[in-house]
């Protein structure tokens, strides 16, 4: 049975409201965690708590369980010349370096002449998140 301390090996499809598959593991290597750790989402992880090899669950998450809300403060103009060309329309994905060497993934939300609007937030941010969960192991 997941308790905290456990590892666990799950087999997952998350799907956000419209029914878009966003992730999955699925004929794919497990994802393996220990629970009460934080290695996953904690709601999930509060879901899943007390199931059993075999079991299944279908969980849904509201934004603010998953990866919080679309927050305006994340969005960032920048000169379109620090935008590859390639990237500089609405809806590509890029990955961005922080002064601190963190790189991450970002959006283009908006291009406007010589200035590129970059939305910083998670990709998921302010989505409705359902995943379907199979227990695989727990040790």
């Amino acid at each position: 049975m997941i308790t905290d301390g456990r590892r666990v090996s799950i087999e997952y499809t998350l799907t956000i409201d419209d029914g878009t598959v966003a992730d999955s593991n699925v004929g794919e290597e497990p994802l393996i965690y220990e629970q009460g750790q934080s290695e996953i989402l904690p709601a999930l992880q509060r879901a899943l708590l007390g199931l059993a090899v075999g079991d299944t669950a279908e969980v849904r998450l509201e934004p603010e369980e998953g990866y919080g809300p679309v927050e305006d403060s994340l969005f960032e103009t920048v000169p379109a010349s620090v935008v590859p060309e390639n990237g500089r329309q609405a809806g590509s994905y890029l990955v961005a370096q922080a002064k601190t060497g963190e790189r991450r993934q970002v959006r283009v939300h908006e291009v406007n002449g010589d200035e590129v609007v970059i939305d910083l937030n998670h990709p998921l941010a302010g989505q409705i998140l359902h995943f379907a969960v199979r227990i695989l192991s727990v040790e």
